[in-house]
């Protein structure tokens, strides 16, 4: 005799018993290992770089020492400083009439009158950087101002072979030999002058 099975599909109600079973298998066996292995949940730390600005002090002492120098030598140094001035307005003055006799935008007679002025010029320029000179205490100096007097001589020398140049017969070239021997003679003064100051107010 045929035996009857009231339910047509038996696995409805043994799946989900089978699936049970392995949830609750999962979570005990998770449990045990946590348990047994005594795990710990370990946060990692992220180091955490401060910048700080670095602060640089700048010094901005200054050491500095003065010299300071006597009365009758600055006196000197004044001096001489006005002497160049004059040395290069002689200079700028003897070029100018010169190029104008080359250029003949003066008379001859123009061009004798202002060489003769050079001369009386330098001549006076001459007693002006003679005297009074140096005090003599200071050995520096009284050396270089002997070096000036030289040159200052010289130049009046050469004013005097200017005019010579230009009442020459020749084509200007004694003239032209006095102009170069006068720009190098007033150049050494020039020089010289600059050379004594700065070694005084750089010692």
């Amino acid at each position: 005799m045929e035996t009857f099975n009231p339910d047509p599909k038996p696995g409805r109600v043994v799946l989900p018993l089978v699936l049970i079973g392995m949830i609750a298998t999962t979570y005990t066996f998770i449990n045990r290992v946590a348990t047994n292995n005594d795990l710990d949940l370990i946060a990692e730390e992220t180091p955490v770089e401060t910048l700080v600005d670095e602060v640089v002090v700048e010094d901005t002492s200054t050491t500095s020492t003065t010299t300071t120098l006597p009365d009758n030598y600055v006196q000197y140094l004044e001096e001489i400083s006005a002497e160049k001035i004059q040395a290069t307005e002689l200079g700028k003055d003897v070029l100018e009439a010169n190029e104008n006799w080359d250029e003949k935008t003066v008379t001859y007679q123009e061009a004798k009158d202002e060489f003769r002025a050079f001369i009386a010029t330098a001549e006076q320029f001459v007693i002006t950087v003679t005297e009074p000179g140096p005090p003599n205490e200071y050995a520096n100096l009284v050396t270089s101002h002997e070096e000036l007097k030289t040159l200052v001589n010289l130049i009046y020398e050469d004013t005097v072979e200017l005019l010579a140049g230009l009442e020459s017969s020749d084509t200007g070239e004694q003239r032209d030999a006095a102009l170069v021997s006068f720009n190098k003679n007033l150049d050494q003064f020039i020089k010289k002058i600059e050379e004594t100051v700065a070694s005084a107010t750089s010692s």
